[in-house]
């Protein structure tokens, strides 16, 4: 009975760890997503970001009010970061000639990713979902590595 037990409780660790797993094309998905995320800004490419970010995406970010020193949460749409990869780097002047881009990936269950992104003078957590066999971007945590520049 005992060895039932035990048998029992393998193979249900085992199916567990299986449905949970992520494949390597998975791992290579939700790091693109990531990386057309910040891809995106740099080379003026707003069909990148849109395929990386869920219609629903909202991206937030704590801000310091800088008359009365209150911080406050703000928050982007999808639309509005769609319109940021097409003008923010014109000038090609807002990031290094050879930007920082690494890709964490902290956690993966399922269909769901939390991701860590830092770039050059900031820092993007990230959730990822995957729907209808696409890994996008829902919700994005971001601040300056520098808090006082906020």
């Amino acid at each position: 009975m005992r060895k039932l037990f035990f048998l029992l409780l393998s193979l249900s660790f085992l199916a567990t760890i299986t449905t949970q797993a992520q494949t390597a094309q998975d791992t290579l998905e939700i790091r693109q997503a990531a990386l057309d995320y910040i891809e995106s800004q740099h080379n003026l490419k707003p069909e990148q970001f849109d395929r990386s970010a869920h219609p629903r995406m909202v991206k937030r970010t704590f801000w310091v009010n800088k008359k009365t020193q209150k911080e406050y949460l703000g928050e982007t749409f999808k639309d509005a970061m769609v319109l940021l990869a097409e003008t923010y780097n014109q000038n090609g002047d807002k990031f290094p000639e050879n930007p920082t881009k690494e890709v964490i990936i902290l956690d993966v269950f399922d269909k769901t990713a939390s991701v860590k992104l830092i770039a050059d003078d900031w820092i993007d957590y990230m959730h990822i979902v995957k729907l209808e066999g696409k890994w996008q971007i829902v919700n994005v945590l971001w601040q300056f590595k520098d808090s006082s520049k906020h």
